[in-house]
């Protein structure tokens, strides 16, 4: 795969180029806040792993077939039942029932891969195959950090997280809002929410389907902010948009409308059930994730009926519940194997795959960091492509940690250094190093060492490596206290990407203009 930064000129706009800030990015990326990794797309270089064999693989979908032909799903939008029902599916009311044969037929159009582009052309992202993109926390109503504790979010909480994704080389996209800013009236939230994004990143972002007002608006504002027309916004995947099916069997109207609003102008949909096994589908795994796959499945035909080879890609959220108080449960070993599972699936499909980096801690500590280690290996050893609130995660998704966020994003660096290919030449394989060294020397000084000591290993910007005394007579900081001081570092010295004024004021223009019309319907 081609890096970003050295990607194809003529597959970029160039015309469009200055309006869109151009190379740049982030100015401070690499800043004297922590030393980071650089910008970079990781490629998968391992296998997957693999639970269930060809034939269970295939009983699988033969058992998810079956659901969709002989129960049917809930589609609650007359315009979606209608659309099915043109393209062959059999209609009672708002249950949808598919033959396998429409399935198959309508999956085979999606992509394999699909690119993503932004309004900075060096952060697109290649989405599929062994590509694996990484994107911050999204939708908490609540944020904590050491200082102020756990609290309803703000939009100048909103704003930090914001500046915090944009910052960090190893978070590839802005997925949704990083904490919910509650401050913000729900009928406008959305414009203020996507003006700060697509002014303080410049990478990926996404659209909730939360009616067609929002999905509308978001649209508009990021081809704003891309400087292009309508013809260029539609020419290829430009931001996307992530649907939750209400499990168990149903779609609701939003989701679908959003889905098929995007659909028509050729952006794509990650469909994500949210199948919680014991609660909202069987208690055996096998069967929730035969469940979700159904759920997933029937969301992205209805895309392909919107329009045929629309980028799409199947998500997994797939774990147990705690059976003692029916509280969710995350980075649990049930939720690896539903996972890895799901990955076989996609890859049966020729899906991409979506999954997430959560754990349900309530605040940044040891249990937070092994339960998200586990499902962040879950999505590694899967081969998952796009990994969902892989920095920040708190609570069951509840909560937006600061201190999480930068501990997340130590984690992620390892993993991107992990990933990394293995070289084997004779430089690497220093049979003549070692013939220096002999049985009575070390390898210190010599200069094979002293060539590479500076990037043979990955440094981390978190892990204290200090023996204990010198720790303790450091001040004995633990994770999250460092991690915390970072954080602060980092926005402190923060600089926005480089905008163009004409589209600034444009975006300005517009988010005022929605305002004064009433920005989107509420309940309140």
């Amino acid at each position: 795969m081609t890096n970003a930064d050295t990607g194809p000129d003529e597959q970029k706009p160039s015309a469009r180029r200055s309006r869109s800030g151009g190379r740049d990015g982030n100015r401070r990326r690499g800043g004297p806040a922590i030393r980071q990794s650089q910008w970079k797309l990781p490629v998968n270089i391992d296998r997957p792993t693999e639970p269930v064999g060809a034939e269970g693989v295939e009983k699988i979908h033969a058992a998810a077939m079956r659901i969709l032909e002989e129960i049917g799903i809930e589609f609650l939008n007359e315009e979606a039942t209608k659309l099915l029902r043109e393209h062959g599916a059999t209609v009672n009311g708002t249950n949808v029932r598919m033959d396998r044969a429409m399935v198959m037929e309508k999956i085979a159009l999606v992509p394999s891969q699909f690119t993503l582009t932004p309004r900075n052309l060096d952060r697109t992202l290649t989405i599929g195959g062994r590509n694996i993109v990484f994107g911050n926390v999204s939708s908490p109503p609540n944020c904590s950090d050491i200082d102020n504790g756990r609290r309803t979010g703000t939009r100048e909480d909103y704003q930090n997280f914001i500046k915090l994704t944009q910052y960090f080389n190893c978070i590839h996209f802005a997925g949704g809002y990083p904490v919910e800013p509650m401050d913000i009236h729900p009928s406008v939230r959305h414009l203020d929410c996507l003006y700060d994004k697509l002014t303080l990143t410049d990478k990926v972002v996404h659209a909730y389907s939360l009616g067609k007002e929002r999905v509308e608006d978001v649209v508009e504002m990021t081809r704003i902010a891309g400087g292009l027309s309508h013809e260029e916004f539609d020419a290829t995947p430009r931001m996307y948009t992530n649907i939750n099916s209400t499990s168990p069997l149903k779609h609701d109207h939003p989701m679908l409308d959003g889905l098929m609003r995007l659909a028509r102008r050729g952006q794509p949909t990650i469909v994500t059930p949210f199948t919680l096994a014991g609660a909202m589908a069987p208690v055996t795994m096998v069967g929730a994730v035969t469940q979700s796959l159904a759920e997933g499945l029937a969301a992205i035909v209805l895309a392909q009926c919107v329009k045929p080879g629309c980028p799409a890609a199947i998500g997994t959220f797939t774990s147990n519940v705690d059976m003692k108080t029916g509280a969710p449960a995350f980075g649990t070993p049930d939720y690896v194997r539903a996972t890895q599972i799901t990955g076989q699936m996609a890859r049966y499909y020729g899906i991409p795959m979506r999954s997430s980096g959560v754990c349900a801690a309530n605040v940044p500590d040891g249990q937070s960091m092994w339960e998200y280690m586990f499902s962040m290996w879950a999505s590694i050893t899967s081969g998952t492509n796009v990994i969902y609130h892989a920095a920040g995660w708190l609570e069951g998704g509840l909560c937006a940690s600061y201190e999480k966020f930068i501990m997340d994003c130590e984690v992620l660096q390892n993993f991107q250094a992990y990933l990394q290919e293995t070289v084997v030449d004779e430089d690497t394989l220093a049979v003549e190093a070692i013939r220096e060294v002999g049985s009575d020397g070390h390898f210190f000084g010599i200069q094979h060492t002293q060539d590479r000591y500076e990037t043979a290993f990955y440094s981390p910007f978190l892990s204290d490596w200090n023996n204990y005394e010198n720790w303790r007579d450091k001040g004995g900081i633990w994770t999250a206290q460092r991690a915390n001081k970072i954080y602060k570092q980092i926005l402190n010295e923060f600089e926005a990407p480089p905008m163009d004024e004409a589209i600034r004021e444009e975006l300005e223009a517009f988010v005022a203009r929605r305002k004064e019309e009433g920005g989107a319907p509420t309940d309140f």
